[in-house]
């Protein structure tokens, strides 16, 4: 297995870094009892109303020096994960905007797909009958071993170098998300507290399809279900995520958004 060949779903996860990326997609049918989302272009761009005002950096970044100035994108995906795993997994055109985009996302309710800087893979969300009810089936969870497996082969250190050298474009890429002078870095160190803060859940969650407008027909029904548990599927996009993917690999994502943290946030200083 090559080195790192998957950590920037962290990224897009958390830099991105999501998760991105072999969850649910986004629904795009209409659905008689959940309102309509904004469109993708809509959500990504969208700033939160409480953002007016402009705060002070809180983790600055060391930027590449003008000698050694913001790596090509799909040069540096190479030297992180490999040719293969790069050409294969990621969307290279305009990759900056979908790590900006989805890094952002994850902290909010609606991460579309549309935007993510990974491929989605194929499969379907699994779900099994528990007495009048339907659960996350206990398979589901098989699905997402292979990332999770990859995601802790990455070499940390390495991954924040790439991160750096690519910093310049992504802090752009955000700005022209509609976000000018905020800083990039304080967006991702938030969204990695939102994830680590994801509530841990042993017991497999009850889930439900929404009611359909009888003239849907949508081509991948199980890309609707919510959870039946309000305090859950009011929470993020990314936080639902890491539920969908089970205790245990919740648990090792964790571990690794917390190692990567370490590198990217400024500690505080002592009182």
């Amino acid at each position: 297995m090559r080195r790192g060949a998957w950590i920037s779903v962290v990224l897009a996860i958390v830099l991105a870094g999501t998760a991105a990326w072999w969850w649910w997609r986004q629904p795009t049918p209409p659905i008689a009892t959940v309102p309509v989302e904004a469109p993708a272009s809509q959500a990504a761009m969208a700033p939160p109303a409480a953002s007016a005002a402009v705060s002070g950096i809180q983790h600055p970044i060391e930027t590449p020096s003008e000698s050694g100035a913001a790596a090509d994108p799909k040069t540096a995906l190479v030297d992180l994960f490999g040719a293969r795993v790069a050409l294969s997994m990621f969307h290279l055109d305009d990759f900056p905007h979908r790590f900006a985009a989805t890094a952002d996302n994850l902290g909010r309710s609606s991460a579309p797909s549309r935007v993510w800087p990974v491929v989605p893979p194929s499969g379907r969300f699994i779900v099994e009958r528990a007495g009048d009810g339907e659960v996350i089936a206990a398979d589901n969870s098989l699905r997402y071993a292979p990332f999770v497996l990859m995601v802790e082969s990455v070499d940390a250190a390495h991954l924040a170098a790439t991160y750096r050298r690519l910093y310049p474009l992504l802090q752009q890429a955000y700005e022209d998300l509609g976000y000018p002078g905020r800083y990039f870095n304080d967006r991702v160190v938030a969204v990695i507290d939102i994830l680590l803060a994801t509530p841990t859940i042993d017991a497999r969650p009850k889930v439900h399809l929404p009611t359909i407008d009888p003239s849907v027909h949508p081509e991948r029904p199980w890309v609707l279900y919510q959870f039946d548990d309000p305090a859950l599927e009011s929470l993020t996009a990314g936080q639902k995520m890491l539920l969908r993917m089970g205790p245990e690999n919740e648990r090792r994502l964790k571990a690794k958004l917390v190692e990567i943290r370490r590198l990217l946030a400024t500690p505080k200083a002592p009182r």
